[in-house]
C-alpha cells in the first residue's frame, strides 16, 4: 500500500487473496490479477461480485466482443478486479487498453511460476515485467505457498522488482502433523487410516484411473466417498465438490487438479496413496488439511516400486525433440492449419483421440505439448472451461415488446431477470439447473428456451464448455524450425532431477519432516515437531526433541569421519549428558541407523568399509 514491490510467502490457507482484495479495495483504480487458474479465477470473481464488488476474468474461450465490453468498463467503469491469465499479456488489444487503466496494483498469483528454477515454470509470466513499463508507479504483489530461496531470488528478479522486499511468516504448520508410511499393503494400511480417523479428508492419487479405483476401495467398505478429476464434465466434478463440501461425502478422491482455492477449514486427514513429484507439490497438497487451526495429519504411503516410477516419468517428462517436432506437426494437421494460420485461435482439442488417430503414446505426447507451451509455441488449458453465460443483445424496451407478443415466453424471461442482475450490460455467468428449478422447468426445457431464445435474437447464450482448449501463440511453423532451449529442455531437467532426488531424502531419511520441508525451502534453525513419525519414534528414547536433533548431528557427523567407540563419545561432546548420549546410541543401534563394527566403533550402515 505504501508503493513498494513485494514478495509475500505465505503456507497453504494462509490467506494470499485477502494480501491484494483488501489493499485494492482501498486504493482508487483496477487491480490487475494475474493468475495460472482459471477455476480459481473464476471462483474469485463470483465472490466478489456477491458482495457488490465489480470483478471480471478474461479468457481465451471468450469472443471478442465480450472482451472488448470488459476492458471498456476497466477503462471507464467502475471495475475494481481484472482477472488474467498470464498469456493475456502479449494480446495486442489488452496493451492497448491497460495503458488507458488507471491500475492500482498488480497481483500475481503462484509467482513461482515465473522462475526457470520453481517446479511449475511458465514462460508468459515473464511478460510480466515488460507490461510494468506502461504503469512504472504500479507496485507488484507477487504471492506463492512454496518457494526455495533460489525461487525467491528469482521472482523479484524476474519481476523488476525497484528493491528487494519479501515479507512472509514461517511455513510452519503446528497444527500438522507429517507422516510417511512404507507399505507393501497401501490400500490396506489406506483404509485403516480412513477407519481410524475421524473427520472429512482428501486422498491424492497419481492417476485419474486410480481415483476412481480407490474411491470404489472405500464405498465397497462402507466409507463415503467421492471422486473429482479433470477427466470428468464440469457438472460431474461440481456435484462430487458440493456433495464433500456438505460433508455428504468423507472422502474426496482427487488427483491434483483438486485444491487450489479450496476453502474447506475442516479438512482433518490429507492421504497421498501415490508419491508427489516434487516436494513443492506435496507441501501444498498436504498444506490443505487443518487450515482451520486444529489438529490434522498428512499421511504419505509409499513403496520401493513408487519410486521406479516417479523415475519411469521423469523420463517420459523429456522425449526426445524429434518426438516434439512430430507432435507439433500432428497438432496443425489436426487443426488443418496452412502455414502461417492459426495465430491466437482457442481450439477444442481432446488429447486421447488425437493420440489414437496419429498413434502417439499418450503420456510422451502430454509431455511434448508441455514443452511445446513452455517453448512458447503453444498453451494448453486443461480446465478451459467457462460457466454457462447469457447476455441480452437487444434493449429494455425491445425486449419488454418482445414478452407481449411472446406470452409463452414471458414467465421463463421475468424468472432471468430477477435472478440475475447486469444482463443488458455484459455476460453473466448462470447455472441452468438453477434457473430450472426457479422456473418449474426440467433442464433440458430451460435449454431448449435459452437456445430459442438466441435464435430469436433476444439474447446470446454461450453454454458451458468443458473441452481444453488448445492456442497456437504463433502461426504455423515448419516443425524443423521448433527448438527447445537449454532452459526449457536440459536445465528444466536437471531441475527436476534434483526435485526428485529430494522427494526421495524425504520418504526414507529418518529426520523430522517438518524440519526437512522447512528446510528444502530455505529455513534455518528450525527445532522439531514432535508430532511427525519420526519425533514420535524418537521420543520413545525420552529425549526432548531439540535436544535429540543436536545429537543426531553431532553423532552423525562423528560417525561419518572417525572411528569412535561408544564410551568415548561422551568425551568429545561433553556438552551433552553422558547417560543420555548412551541412551540415544543404543535407540540408533536397535533401529539399525548405526551399527557397530569389528572394532566395536560405531558407524552408518553401508560405510563402515570406507
Amino acid at each position: 500500500m505504501e508503493g513498494h514491490d513485494t514478495l509475500a510467502l505465505l503456507p497453504t490457507g494462509g490467506g494470499k487473496s485477502v494480501c491484494f482484495q483488501v489493499p485494492a479495495m482501498a486504493l482508487e483504480g483496477v487491480c490487475l490479477v494475474i493468475s495460472p487458474l482459471m477455476a480459481l479465477m473464476y471462483d474469485q470473481v463470483q465472490n466478489l461480485n456477491k458482495r457488490g464488488i465489480t470483478a471480471h476474468a478474461i479468457t481465451s474461450a471468450m469472443k471478442l466482443r465480450e472482451i472488448d465490453r470488459i476492458l471498456d468498463n476497466c477503462v471507464y467503469g467502475e471495475v475494481k478486479f481484472l482477472y488474467v491469465s498470464p498469456e493475456r499479456l502479449k494480446n495486442e488489444m489488452f496493451i492497448e487498453r491497460f495503458k488507458k487503466m488507471k491500475i492500482s496494483m498488480i497481483a500475481v498469483d503462484e509467482s513461482h511460476c515465473i522462475s526457470q528454477w520453481g517446479y511449475d515454470f511458465r514462460p508468459d509470466y515473464l511478460k510480466i515485467a515488460e507490461i510494468r513499463e506502461f504503469k512504472p508507479a504500479a507496485p507488484v504483489l507477487a504471492l506463492t505457498a512454496s518457494a526455495t530461496p533460489a525461487v525467491v531470488s528469482d521472482i523479484q528478479h524476474k519481476l523488476a522488482f525497484k528493491k528487494e522486499l519479501v515479507i512472509g511468516t514461517s511455513f510452519s504448520r503446528e497444527n500438522l502433523s507429517y507422516n510417511v508410511s512404507e507399505q507393501e499393503d497401501k490400500e490396506g494400511k489406506l483404509l485403516e487410516i480412513c477407519r481410524k480417523m475421524p473427520g472429512c479428508g482428501i486422498v491424492y492419487c497419481g492417476t485419474r484411473l486410480r481415483t476412481k479405483e480407490v474411491t470404489e476401495l472405500l464405498v465397497r467398505n462402507k466409507i463415503s466417498a467421492t471422486t473429482y478429476n479433470a477427466g470428468m464434465s464440469t457438472a460431474d466434478r461440481d456435484l462430487s465438490f458440493r456433495r464433500w463440501m456438505k460433508n455428504e461425502a468423507r472422502i474426496m478422491c482427487a488427483t491434483n487438479a483438486f485444491g487450489m482455492g479450496i476453502d474447506k477449514p475442516d479438512v482433518r486427514l490429507v492421504i497421498h496413496s501415490d508419491v508427489p513429484q516434487t516436494p513443492e507439490a506435496y507441501f501444498q497438497e498436504a498444506g490443505r488439511a487443518g487450515r482451520d487451526g486444529q489438529k490434522a495429519y498428512a499421511v504419505l504411503l509409499y513403496n520401493k516400486a513408487d519410486i521406479l516410477k516417479l523415475q519411469k516419468q521423469l523420463e517420459q517428462k523429456f522425449p526426445s525433440r524429434e518426438f516434439v517436432r512430430k507432435v507439433y506437426a500432428a497438432i496443425c494437421n489436426e487443426l488443418q492449419l496452412a502455414p502461417g494460420s492459426g495465430k491466437d485461435i482457442a481450439y477444442s482439442f481432446q488429447v486421447t483421440p488425437f493420440c489414437k488417430k496419429f498413434e502417439l503414446n499418450y503420456s510422451q505426447t502430454l509431455y511434448a505439448i508441455k514443452l511445446l507451451a513452455l517453448a512458447g509455441y503453444l498453451t494448453l488449458d486443461e480446465a478451459a472451461f467457462l460457466p454457462s453465460r447469457i447476455y441480452f443483445s437487444i434493449n429494455r424496451q425491445d425486449l419488454y415488446s418482445f414478452q407481449v407478443a411472446n406470452a409463452s415466453m414471458d414467465a421463463f424471461i421475468k424468472v432471468l431477470l430477477r435472478m440475475y442482475g447486469g444482463l443488458f450490460e455484459q455476460y453473466v455467468s448462470i447455472r441452468e439447473d438453477d434457473i430450472a428449478r426457479n422456473a418449474k422447468l426440467t433442464l433440458q426445457q430451460t435449454r431448449e428456451k435459452l437456445v430459442l431464445l438466441k435464435k430469436n435474437g433476444i439474447l446470446d447464450y454461450e453454454p458451458q464448455n468443458d473441452d481444453p482448449k488448445l492456442t497456437l501463440l504463433t502461426g504455423r511453423m515448419h516443425e524443423g524450425s521448433i527448438t527447445l532451449t537449454p532452459e526449457v529442455y536440459e536445465q528444466r531437467k536437471k531441475s527436476e532431477t534434483e526435485r526428485l532426488h529430494a522427494m526421495e531424502r524425504y520418504l526414507e531419511k529418518r529426520r523430522c519432516r517438518s524440519i526437512q520441508l522447512l528446510e528444502y525451502f530455505g529455513e534455518k534453525d528450525v527445532a522439531a515437531c514432535g508430532t511427525c513419525d519420526v519425533c514420535r519414534e524418537n521420543n520413545k528414547h525420552g529425549l526432548r526433541p531439540q535436544e535429540y536433533e543436536l545429537m543426531n548431528k553431532a553423532v552423525m557427523d562423528i560417525a561419518l569421519t572417525r572411528a569412535i567407540t561408544i564410551e568415548d563419545l561422551p568425551k568429545v561432546l561433553p556438552q551433552f549428558s553422558r547417560e543420555h548420549l548412551i541412551e540415544y546410541t543404543r535407540w540408533k543401534l536397535d533401529t539399525g541407523e548405526l551399527i557397530l563394527d569389528d572394532s566395536l566403533c560405531i558407524s552408518i550402515p553401508g560405510m563402515e568399509n570406507e
